[in-house]
């Protein structure tokens, strides 16, 4: 899967994440042997915070695309979030449009806006771990790094909600690599990859984000958007017209298998 974020909107986010993951390196780093699937703290290491202590169970590491409403199924899924302007007025059209999503949040985001959170989980939506400071070349990084990114991201994401968990993991700009696949899974949040990438991140226009779900859905159910990292009227704009023509196509809507 493609690198897909904009390098200024990942600077931003690792620039706020900064003192978030210098504190958790020193303080609240795991590995999946020892905090995710051991389930015990190393020593030295403060252990996870009581929200974690009760975690879900293991679901499968491979990713996922399938819909769980089967072969016409649709995912419309969410990424970046929660931002104070966008995230809202997703949320409406969405309730508008009677159509549930699936929202990957970054772990800071998440922490600056938990109200944001918990309307997302109060309107049906579900959660997804988008790591703490939305990394794109965090595969090329150390197991404790990923570990970190994850895992505070997970807590982040909780606590934000008000003690719902985030269901799934989605690697930013697809840096899924074995171990982070295996630790989110033994967290219980499947790997989540997506089919079609609308780039909404670069602005094309709305137009051609609606193109691209007509020419593109084909390929597979989850659908890829944006409510955070700038200007997000045309993914508003695209949203509008393309939730009712999946629905004219036989489609209906649903959300990732697990």
């Amino acid at each position: 899967m493609a690198r897909h974020k904009g390098r200024a909107w990942h600077s931003r986010l690792l620039a706020a994440a900064l003192g978030v993951t210098a504190l958790a390196a020193a303080t609240s780093v795991w590995t999946a042997q020892a905090g995710a699937v051991g389930g015990g703290a190393k020593p030295g290491v403060s252990a996870p915070d009581a929200q974690h202590q009760g975690r879900a169970a293991k679901v499968a590491e491979e990713i996922v695309h399938a819909s769980d409403r089967g072969a016409k199924g649709v995912n419309i899924t969410i990424d970046d979030g929660p931002d104070p302007t966008w995230t809202p007025q997703v949320l409406q059209l969405l309730k508008d449009s009677g159509v549930k999503a699936t929202f990957c949040m970054v772990g800071t985001q998440a922490q600056a806006y938990p109200d944001l959170v918990k309307a997302v989980v109060a309107g049906g939506h579900r959660l997804c771990n988008h790591t703490v400071s939305h990394d794109t070349g965090m595969d090329k990084k150390s197991e404790a790094y990923q570990s970190q990114q994850i895992l505070d991201a997970e807590r982040m994401i909780t606590k934000a909600s008000g003690g719902v968990r985030p269901q799934y993991y989605r690697a930013p700009g697809g840096a899924f690599t074995p171990y982070s696949r295996h630790l989110a899974a033994s967290r219980g949040m499947r790997p989540l990859g997506w089919n079609v990438d609308t780039k909404d991140f670069e602005h094309p226009g709305a137009d051609a984000i609606v193109a691209t779900v007509k020419s593109e859905i084909s390929n597979g159910p989850t659908v890829l958007f944006h409510d955070a990292g700038g200007d997000r009227s045309q993914t508003l704009a695209a949203l509008r017209e393309v939730l009712p023509w999946l629905r004219q196509q036989g489609y209906s809507f649903g959300f990732p298998v697990r």
